[in-house]
């Protein structure tokens, strides 16, 4: 072989690799860590993904910083979930001039309404729960919507995010019977439980649980002494066995609940945010189990 032709059979080699490397560098955005666990997910070795508001973080309370603005400016594929979880996404798009593929998570979901606790008093109006992850069904929902944003921004990737895509959703559908199993265990009379803010609206509905939270949507929320006499009365009445914390919240309220209702801390639960990745919830899939064997384990039994 000639120096020439050693010199071109390098050149495509390299070439290729760097056709490779670009293949494998579709710069993606995420709002917040259930979201980008699923982009990396579907999207495999062919996305590099960037999330906004990382484990155990509160994307209610989150304000864009001026390095989220250059992230989203280069990035191809901005993917956030919609249903008004992200009140600052739209602001923070405009000081990006983002104009890539644009993935709202939640289309196509049937939004739950909710009570918005941060109406101005005595005026109560109904908004779109954002939560919608909390239901597998839409977990589903979510991962077709980010397999079709990633195919739109990278046709080339198609067979690998679609590959990707039934895999993740062969994980959901199995963990699914033994999430009804999990609350077919626990007797009707004690499905009834506290948390810290209002997040598990759509996993009540699909699983026949009832949530009471002493905070609304909004997690910036302090329930006055009325809500919380209210709630500590609803305890005793309902022989609420138990209050759960969650991830993204301070237990300080859960704490003083239980002291004065005496139900017992049942245990951490993960509502809009995934543990760190050595935790209990890691990803989207490990998540859903840990909160649901959490509540079986509490809830079970009231020994």
């Amino acid at each position: 072989m000639t120096t020439r032709t050693w010199f071109m059979a390098g050149f495509a080699a390299t070439m290729l690799g760097s056709a490779t490397v670009k293949a494998a560098e579709v710069q993606v955005v995420a709002s917040f860590s259930i979201l980008g666990d699923m982009v990396s997910r579907v999207g495999g070795d062919r996305v590099s993904v960037t999330t906004l508001v990382g484990p155990n973080g509160d994307a209610h309370e989150y304000q864009p910083t001026p390095i989220d603005i250059q992230k989203v400016a280069t990035a191809r594929v901005l993917v956030f979930n919609g249903l008004g979880l992200e009140g600052w996404m739209t602001r923070l798009q405009g000081s990006a001039n983002f104009h890539g593929t644009v993935v709202t998570a939640s289309k196509g979901v049937k939004p739950q309404q909710m009570e918005d606790e941060d109406a101005p008093k005595g005026k109560q109006r109904k908004v779109s729960d954002p939560h919608a992850w909390q239901n597998l069904a839409n977990g589903r929902v979510y991962v077709r919507n980010i397999q079709e944003g990633l195919t739109a921004a990278d046709p080339g990737g198609q067979d690998v995010y679609q590959s990707n895509a039934a895999r993740l959703i062969a994980e959901i559908d199995a963990l699914e019977p033994d999430v009804y199993r999990a609350i077919q265990a626990i007797p009707p009379e004690r499905r009834k439980i506290i948390t810290t803010h209002d997040a598990f609206g759509y996993f009540a509905t699909a699983y026949g649980m009832q949530f009471i939270a002493p905070q609304g949507i909004s997690t910036e929320s302090e329930p006055t002494a009325r809500d919380m006499a209210k709630i500590i009365r609803q305890i005793k009445v309902g022989k609420i066995p138990a209050v759960f914390v969650e991830n993204i919240s301070s237990s300080r309220l859960l704490d003083q609940i239980g002291r004065e209702s005496g139900a017992k801390i049942g245990g951490k639960l993960f509502s809009d945010a995934l543990s760190e990745p050595d935790g209990p919830a890691p990803n989207y899939v490990a998540m859903f189990r840990h909160n649901v064997d959490t509540l079986r384990n509490a809830l079970a039994s009231d020994k």
